[in-house]
C-alpha cells in the first residue's frame, strides 16, 4: 500500500484484469502515488449454472476480502466497470472506503438487487448510448447521491472514452 492509499479495480462481466479500462485506471492511480490491484473474476463469470452473470456472490466475497485487508492498512478507493461497478458499490456499504468510481453501472441486477453505494465521494462515467443501462436512470441515481457524473457519447463498453474515464478517476483520487 502506498502512502496515499490503495485502489481496487474490478473488471466487468466477461472481461478481465488486463482489460483496457481497468488498466488505464491502474496507470492513473500509479501516476498519482496510489497502489492498486485488479482482481480476476473470470473464473466466476463462467459459472452460468449459478446465474446468467456467473457467481456474483463469489465476486462480492472476493472483493470484500481484498477490501477488508486493504482497509486495515489505509485508505481504499473502489472502482469498477459494469458488473465490477455493481460489486464495488455493494462492497462499499460493508467496508469503509475513501471513494467510489463507477463506469457504466448497472442500477439493478434484478428487482431484488439494486445498486447500492456508501455515502462517500462518488464519480460515475456513463455513455449516452449505453444499450444496457439507460443514461437517464444513471443521472437520477447519481444525482440522488450528489455524485460527479460524466456522460459521454459512447455505448456500454465506453471504449471510445478510456482516457476520459482514466482522467475522471484521477480527478476523484486528487480530490481525496
Amino acid at each position: 500500500m502506498s502512502a496515499r492509499g490503495h485502489c481496487i479495480l474490478s473488471h466487468g462481466f466477461e472481461s478481465g484484469p488486463d482489460a483496457t479500462k481497468v488498466t488505464a485506471l491502474a496507470e492513473a492511480a500509479e501516476r498519482l502515488g496510489w497502489s492498486h490491484e485488479r482482481p480476476d473474476y473470470t473464473d466466476l463469470d463462467g459459472k452460468r449454472d449459478i446465474s446468467p452473470l456467473g457467481d456474483v456472490a463469489a465476486r462480492i466475497e472476493r472483493l470484500l476480502r481484498r477490501t477488508l485487508d486493504a482497509a486495515a492498512r489505509g485508505p481504499v478507493v473502489l472502482a469498477g466497470s459494469s458488473l465490477g461497478a455493481w460489486i464495488a458499490g455493494h462492497v462499499s456499504t460493508q467496508v469503509p472506503v475513501a471513494g467510489l468510481f463507477l463506469m457504466a453501472p448497472p442500477l439493478r441486477l434484478d428487482a431484488a438487487h439494486p445498486l447500492q453505494a456508501a455515502e462517500v465521494p462518488l464519480s460515475v462515467v456513463h455513455g449516452w448510448e449505453d444499450e444496457l443501462i439507460p443514461a437517464a436512470d444513471v443521472v437520477g441515481w447519481t444525482c440522488a447521491r450528489r455524485g460527479r457524473l460524466l456522460l459521454v457519447h459512447d455505448n456500454h463498453r465506453l471504449s471510445a472514452h478510456v482516457e476520459t474515464s482514466a482522467d475522471a478517476f484521477a480527478a476523484l483520487l486528487r480530490s481525496l
